[in-house]
């Protein structure tokens, strides 16, 4: 049950035309009266003797009991009520009981006091109702509507489960404003996927992740496209900023400018300074515009993926571990992680990690106050994922890109977690939907790396992959025959056997991979193990370049490794 407390209004008798017409965008059917505050005000839609003028004198009759110079000059209170599509249809008396119970929670009228609000409720589909009130009390005081839509929120929550309706997720002020019936409207008129409000906030995020400075962050909103304007005081401080889409306009043909504000808590000009605490400021190099051939990563993309992988991997074992203002920036941070990898991933992977990021939005704030500082790890990946520039969909980009979302998989279901231990209801659902997109987003990813490592691991001389197979029953005994019987052992056994060739200890670096964190919320407990120790052992992610096994004498074969002092990766040098 949702209810939308929308702008106050001027004319009573424009609202009752509306609720009684035709409707604009949705058609009204049988539109009649199910509740008032007296239960006899008249109804228009079932009495043809009544006229919504008499409705309308009815409702703003209590104006006259005060000076017209104390009156609001705005009055009518409008509030709709709208079930979910799969919830049952409701009747007009149980629709009655939800009017009264929501004037009462907003504070328009209350059922012990006589001296109460007027106002009425309308219904003209199954689904929803529509509840109109005047805001001056029948004593000439006005009504205490503080606090109105958190009330009306909290007594939907009560309704939902007295009434077996879909139960929505208790809210805790930190969302970012929801696109209004108006904004959506226009939206399907133009044939757009997303709200202008949407996509602005989508745009604003994705430049701010990895900024450093305010003429970084500015440039690439420049650069995205964007029509920014900024907010300057007398002094030539910058106080914020708004941005617009140049083909989002009003009825005056004008841009339809959007504060940071507006788009989102944590995207107004204050809050995004404070991602910048604590971060050395830039050079004049790094203000280079994003894109640019000048300011494109010497490392390149794949680079940048693998210490984006590390980083997410240390910031998964903070939110396990650290205290709850470094998680809370971290969880801020992965965002912007988010945000980097959707903007500059391959075709195939780009629209379901650009879902991904859209829905971890919610989960990215809190009332637990990020300590800024912690994250500079999280953030300067994400920098480095946007300056590589867009990464291939196949060699080292592409399994280095399936790497990060295997591990970002993690990330984020650790944020689930934490904010599910701090009964943050809609954060942490909104983590769980972004896992589910970078799950998707893996099985698009993750074919034709994995599928290499797959037929190399066939392609094992027996005698060295049933060492494979010895070192995974010392390592994980309890996981041992579960991981044989996946189709991603193959891919194991092959890294494995890279891992031996390069001087590590396959069962040491097995094991080490395994306690890191759990390994229960995997679909493929193999994969995860794959990707682990390619990272930990600095194998490259795609194998296709690689040597073949031929035969079982390669390094450890007479069941030795080579001695880490000597190994081509000193084992204290890899990344944790």
């Amino acid at each position: 049950m949702i209810p939308r407390i929308h702008k106050r209004g001027t004319r009573t008798i424009g609202l009752l035309h509306y609720l009684y017409g035709p409707g604009t965008y949705e058609e009204h059917v049988a539109p009649h009266l199910v509740a008032s505050w007296d239960g006899n005000a008249p109804d228009p839609g079932r009495d043809p003797q009544a006229t919504l003028k008499q409705r309308q004198h009815l409702l703003d009759q209590p104006l006259g009991n005060i000076d017209e110079a104390d009156r609001p000059r705005k009055h009518v209170w409008h509030l709709s009520v709208r079930n979910a599509a799969e919830d049952r249809l409701l009747t007009d008396d149980e629709w009655a009981d939800v009017a009264r119970r929501m004037v009462a929670a907003a504070g328009i009228d209350d059922p012990g006091e006589a001296a109460g609000c007027r106002w009425a409720a309308v219904r003209h589909a199954d689904d929803h109702i529509h509840i109109v009130a005047t805001m001056v009390r029948e004593d000439g005081y006005k009504p205490d509507l503080r606090f109105d839509a958190r009330r009306v929120q909290a007594e939907a929550r009560l309704l939902e489960a007295e009434l077996g309706l879909r139960r929505l997720n208790a809210g805790d002020g930190t969302a970012a404003q929801r696109p209004t019936s108006a904004e959506r409207h226009k939206a399907e008129r133009h044939k757009r996927e997303r709200t202008p409000r949407e996509e602005l906030r989508e745009s604003v995020r994705r430049a701010v992740a990895g900024a450093e400075s305010e003429t970084e962050f500015f440039d690439r909103l420049t650069a995205g496209g964007l029509l920014v304007r900024r907010r300057v005081a007398p002094s030539g401080d910058l106080l914020g900023y708004t941005v617009a889409l140049p083909d989002d306009r009003n009825k005056d043909s004008e841009p339809v400018f959007y504060s940071g504000s507006k788009l989102a808590p944590d995207l107004s000009l204050p809050r995004i300074r404070e991602r910048w605490s604590g971060t050395p400021r830039p050079s004049t190099n790094d203000e280079v515009p994003p894109g640019s051939p000048a300011r494109r990563s010497p490392s390149g993309p794949a680079t940048a993926r693998r210490r984006a992988t590390a980083a997410v991997w240390q910031a998964v074992l903070i939110l396990d571990r650290g205290p709850d203002p470094q998680a809370a920036a971290h969880i801020a941070a992965a965002g912007e992680i988010l945000d980097a990898l959707a903007k500059t991933s391959a075709a195939h992977t780009r629209q379901q990690l650009r879902e991904a990021a859209f829905a971890f939005e919610r989960a990215s704030r809190s009332h637990v106050r990020a300590e800024r500082g912690h994250d500079r790890a999280l953030r300067q990946a994400a920098r480095d994922l946007v300056h590589s520039g867009p990464a291939l969909g196949r060699g080292e980009d592409g399994a280095t890109t399936a790497m990060l979302i295997d591990m970002a998989f993690f990330l984020v279901t650790a944020a689930a977690h934490w904010h599910a231990k701090k009964e943050h209801t809609q954060q942490a659902a909104a983590a769980l939907k972004a896992a589910d997109h970078l799950r998707a987003a893996y099985r698009t990813a993750a074919p034709v790396p994995m599928g290499v490592l797959y037929q190399r691991g066939r392609r094992l001389p027996q005698p060295l992959r049933h060492r494979q197979s010895a070192h995974l029953r010392t390592a994980v005994p309890e996981l041992a025959e579960q991981i044989l019987a996946e189709p991603g052992w193959y891919a194991l056994a092959a890294t494995l056997a890279d891992a031996e060739n390069a001087g590590h200890d396959p069962s040491a670096l097995l094991a080490e991979a395994a306690g890191r964190r759990e390994l229960t919320t995997a679909e493929s407990v193999s994969d995860v193990l794959v990707w682990r120790l390619r990272r930990m052992a600095d194998l490259p992610a795609d194998a296709s370049t690689m040597p073949e096994h031929h035969n079982a004498a390669t390094a450890g074969s007479t069941g030795r490794t080579a001695s880490p002092s000597t190994s081509r990766h000193d084992r204290s040098r890899r990344p944790r």
